[in-house]
């Protein structure tokens, strides 16, 4: 989830059916229903051709308005100019925190600027395959690909484990049960691309630590999400950003509770350099 969204976001979903296939709609929504609530959901078309009979079903169960757009010229895209114009038009509402872009096609990259200029957020979701320019317009970009992954969760503490018990001492990386190094094992990355992510995280630990070493988990999400949009933990198959590291045998995690009745806080450090 976005560090920095909020339950009440204004969000205004924009969809480029022509782009995007029609299977991912609920997944797609059910994703951004952590962000916010969708306000307006929109999804742009020439709904007269044969090539988005597949969307009819999801429109109408997912209560998404069809916007027609003829395909004026061929070879031409109408689709999205007339995406880009109600974008600007809802934009100057002022009636909402964010808009969803659905779609993994380079020519809404201005878009997204455009609206993060204004101040709003702006979240992305497209293939894999989607250009690097319209993700970094984006304040957070999911692949689609993501949406659907079987995903490993957090290693399970001691079933001994009193309640005193965890708030008398640290539950450390030693209490939880060892499984596979994440990056190389789950990943069907190329290993360039895992050695660069690999190393920005830990970067980001090391930017974010204190005298002893330890970075808080929410502050490091906070950061590894601005510095790459793109990233998600799901891209390696585990749910959360702390389940990923509690696997990795560089990282040592802690959880630590503040006080009675306060919710625990997880802190990652490095145990050595790569």
């Amino acid at each position: 989830m976005d560090p920095e969204a909020t339950a009440t976001d204004k969000l205004a979903v924009l969809i480029d059916a022509d782009n995007a296939q029609p299977k991912i709609a609920r997944l797609v929504l059910a994703e951004i229903a952590k962000y916010g609530t969708a306000f307006v959901k929109r999804a742009y078309g020439d709904w007269t051709t044969n090539n988005l009979s597949g969307w009819k079903e999801q429109l109408l169960s997912n209560s998404i308005q069809p916007i027609q757009q003829f395909a004026y010229t061929q070879g031409k895209n109408s689709t999205d100019a007339a995406m880009v114009i109600d974008a600007m038009d809802l934009l100057y509402t002022n009636r909402f925190n964010g808009f969803c872009i659905v779609s993994s096609d380079s020519d809404f990259t201005r878009l997204a600027s455009r609206i993060r200029e204004s101040g709003l957020r702006v979240y992305g979701f497209g293939e894999r395959k989607t250009p690097k320019p319209l993700v970094t317009a984006c304040d957070k970009f999911i692949y689609t690909e993501n949406l659907s992954a079987n995903l490993k969760t957090a290693p399970a503490y001691p079933n001994n484990a009193a309640p005193e018990d965890l708030m008398s001492r640290d539950l450390t990386s030693q209490d939880l049960t060892p499984r596979k190094r994440p990056f190389d094992a789950i990943s069907k990355k190329d290993p360039k691309e895992l050695d660069s992510e690999r190393s920005f995280i830990y970067k980001a630990i090391e930017s974010e630590s204190d005298d002893d070493g330890w970075a808080s988990l929410a502050r490091l999400g906070l950061l590894i999400n601005k510095q790459h949009p793109d990233f998600d933990p799901r891209s390696f198959g585990y749910l959360k950003l702390s389940h990923l590291l509690q696997d990795d045998t560089a990282v040592e995690t802690t959880k630590r509770i503040p006080g009675v009745g306060k919710p625990p806080v997880v802190y990652v450090r490095m145990l050595r350099l790569l």
